[in-house]
């Protein structure tokens, strides 16, 4: 519904509106309550979602159901060393940061600095891949650390909370307006990252259990709460290479559907595949 208002400038302008993080923040305490609740039959109907992969659990609110977490086991990680693994549900884009930080996502240009906020920080990654995970409602909301490592530095950038649709990126330089959060991290394997979650419309919170410390492949880091939102993984310059399908993919104005766990990039010495 809410791609639709894109499409116009008062659209946008109305869009614009919605977007405050007042709004959200309404939103995200009706869907806490239990008067939330009759919504969760239709929304798992209209989205078509699996519930045999959920953990059993009565919920107590459309946020509780949201949130969910799934049965042991349902979204393995791959251990290979060499292997990057998605941290969490999505559709994905890869994109690679120019030298001077540069990259195009669906016809909007961003530069490092103005998604990071950070110069210095920014001028150590250009030259790497941008993972962009786009969440939709009827995602799994939970996401995962991919690799072992240590968290360096934590950030939270308050902004609003546009879409993350594509007829919104095409519209609004979303990623450097919407509220976000980052981590600066270490991994075992491929180096420095960035771990930024994105806020959208009516998502009120970015719920981070773990901003600081050490973390294993596949530990649970946080959660969106009710909306779409976004996650995105950035690497350091030759670190690291996205499969050569994923690259086409986005060449073509494609998103590729990817789960939590899967393998989405590898180290650069391994090739496109092994």
């Amino acid at each position: 519904m809410y791609e639709n208002l894109y499409r116009s400038k008062i659209g946008v302008l109305i869009a614009s509106l919605i977007a405050r993080p007042g709004i959200s923040r309404a939103a995200g305490c009706f869907m806490d309550s239990r008067m939330s609740i009759p919504f969760i039959k239709p929304f798992i109907r209209k989205n078509g979602i699996d519930m045999t992969a959920a953990a059993p659990k009565k919920y107590v609110s459309f946020n509780d159901f949201f949130t969910r977490r799934l049965r042991e086991g349902a979204r393995p990680f791959d251990e290979r060393a060499h292997a990057l693994p998605a941290p969490c549900d999505g559709l994905l884009t890869v994109y690679e940061a120019t030298r001077n930080g540069v990259f195009t996502v669906k016809g909007s240009p961003y530069t490092m600095e103005t998604l990071i906020d950070n110069k210095e920080i920014a001028q150590s990654f250009e030259g790497g891949w941008l993972l962009v995970f786009r969440l939709t409602p009827a995602h799994y909301h939970r996401y995962a650390f991919p690799d072992h490592g240590r968290i360096l530095k934590t950030r939270r950038i308050q902004g609003v909370y546009h879409t993350v649709r594509p007829e919104a990126l095409q519209s609004l330089p979303v990623f450097k307006t919407n509220t976000r959060e980052y981590a600066l991290i270490e991994t075992e394997n491929f180096g420095r990252m960035i771990y930024m979650e994105v806020g959208a419309t009516m998502v009120g919170r970015i719920q981070n259990d773990v901003t600081s410390g050490s973390f294993t492949r596949g530990q649970e880091k946080g959660r969106f709460e009710f909306g779409g939102s976004t996650i995105i993984l950035i690497t350091e310059k030759g670190k690291c290479t996205p499969l050569i399908e994923m690259i086409k993919d986005t060449q073509s104005g494609l998103e590729t559907p990817v789960l939590m766990g899967q393998a989405v990039c590898l180290l650069a010495e391994n090739g496109e595949r092994k």
